[in-house]
């Protein structure tokens, strides 16, 4: 059973896991029309690599690997990246290891795990990962809100020191510029910014 996700655009994968018959029942459930590339590492210190040299979509680790358990791994990915993150551990460690990775966003799947579980959790990543980014893009909207609060805010200074403007005029000045010349006020605070200072 493959996982079709109905998208114009595909998901980086990054496969970590040094079992080959992991990594063949893996890739059948990611079809490269929804999942693109699928670049595999076979330990944490290549899976580092990896990750030093390009960013993905969503990351999964098979734990345990020949030189580290996964787990460091799969915690600083999921707090360093914007990849959506899956540990896969045996049975008998998963409540240990799903309360440690729980705090860094990192989601946990007990093994033995049938094709459809996996389905699933696969599903579930690209929701994590397309909820990740609207909030980066979120985030991009409340800094540029931000530099734009600050540079009117130095531009209405400018403008009280310089032209001997109040407060509330400084304000209704560049708004109406903005108006006026149809454009936004950051882009009036930065042309006042560079005429006064």
């Amino acid at each position: 059973m493959s996982v079709t996700v109905f998208q114009s655009d595909t998901y980086s994968v990054l496969l970590v896991s040094a079992s080959e018959k992991f990594n063949t029942a893996a890739r059948t459930l990611l079809p490269a029309t929804d999942f693109w590339p699928v670049t595999a590492a076979s330990s944490v210190g290549e899976a580092q690599r990896r990750l030093v040299n390009g960013s993905y979509d969503l990351i999964l680790v098979n734990a345990p690997l020949p030189d580290d358990m996964g787990l460091d791994f799969a915690e600083e990915a999921s707090r360093e990246s914007d990849a959506a993150v899956l540990l896969l551990i045996r049975s008998e460690l998963y409540d240990e290891t799903y309360y440690r990775l729980l705090p860094s966003g990192a989601a946990t799947l007990a093994k033995p795990v049938n094709q459809q579980t996996l389905v699933q959790s696969l599903r579930l990543l690209c929701a994590m990962r397309e909820r990740l980014k609207v909030v980066r893009r979120h985030q991009g909207t409340v800094e540029e809100k931000i530099e734009e609060i600050r540079l009117v805010n130095r531009a209405k200074w400018l403008l009280i020191e310089c032209l001997h403007m109040t407060e509330p005029e400084a304000h209704r000045y560049i708004t109406r510029q903005a108006m006026e010349q149809r454009t936004s006020k950051k882009e009036i605070a930065e042309n006042v910014i560079r005429t006064y200072q």
